[in-house]
């Protein structure tokens, strides 16, 4: 498949700079995606951030270096990219447990972080309900708070931001509700690194998607005309959702011949009653077609 050439196509690249600076903006060019695509699906593929890959990678050829006792630790700092011996070495023994003076010692253990490859896995063939939809710019108002990224089980500070919301303030945002996804719904955007890792925040709003200027107190934000790419997600909440939501990175992506766009991620719950053994929803996500 093309996509697994030019995605590894671009891991080669990325191995051959790892004593240079790597140049993002490169890889992504040559996997013929965004930058922004390239990052997210490298770390839905990876379970890693690109950023955290290439640091393991050059620690590792790092550890290897000195074993050769003729090189100064100074000098294999730099190669890698560290501007100092400290900085060298806490990121080092962050990684391999030891020092770098320590890692001469040929006794000593080493963590290796090979080369990474993707590659093509045919796995039960679940279908997966979807659909793409065109939308002009419109507003989603309501309540934004900045809150820690968890995939499994329920996020406590989401939580926290429904009980905030009084039925006086669900009714307000209700009336504003007059476009597609109608009614209440949650939507991510602005994620920091470490996604992956469920170490980075994101900004969480809670509120609704409308064509109505005023905001009546709450926030704002401005989303521009996109397509998107909508889910459909049948099953016990929140472990199908979560299941769903990987499978958009982890195979519907790879396929598709579309990249991830910038923009929220919309979650769009149809069923009021979150313990039913069929809860209904809909992921939305900005995408654009991969040039």
């Amino acid at each position: 498949m093309d996509l697994l050439k030019n995605m590894n196509d671009a891991m080669n690249y990325i191995e051959e700079n790892l004593t240079n600076d790597i140049d993002y903006k490169v890889v992504a060019k040559i996997a013929h995606c965004s930058e922004y695509h390239f990052k997210r699906m490298f770390s839905f593929l990876a379970g890693v951030t690109l950023s955290e890959y290439v640091r393991r990678r050059r620690l590792s050829l790092a550890a290897l270096e000195l074993q050769n006792r003729h090189l100064k630790i100074i000098d294999v700092a730099l190669k890698y990219g560290y501007q100092s011996p400290d900085s060298f070495s806490r990121a080092f023994q962050h990684i391999h447990g030891i020092t770098p003076s320590e890692a001469r010692n040929h006794d000593q253990r080493l963590k290796a972080y090979p080369p990474m490859t993707f590659q093509l896995s045919i796995k039960g063939g679940n279908e997966m309900n979807y659909r793409l939809e065109e939308k002009e710019a419109f507003h989603l108002i309501g309540i934004v708070k900045r809150v820690p990224i968890i995939f499994e089980g329920e996020n406590p500070e989401i939580t926290k931001m429904w009980q905030s919301l009084t039925m006086e303030k669900i009714e307000q945002l209700m009336r504003l509700s007059n476009i597609e996804p109608k009614g209440m719904i949650q939507a991510s955007t602005n994620f920091s690194d470490g996604r992956m890792e469920e170490k980075g925040e994101l900004d969480q709003y809670i509120g609704v998607a409308t064509t109505e200027e005023s905001s009546k107190g709450f926030s704002k934000l401005e989303v521009p005309a996109l397509t998107w790419a909508v889910f459909e997600s049948a099953g016990p909440f929140p472990i199908t959702l979560q299941e769903t939501w990987g499978r958009i990175y982890a195979e519907w992506f790879p396929s598709s011949g579309y990249q991830i766009a910038e923009g929220p991620e919309i979650l769009s719950i149809k069923d009021q009653d979150l313990t039913s053994p069929s809860v209904k929803s809909e992921i939305w996500i900005p995408v654009m077609k991969i040039k």
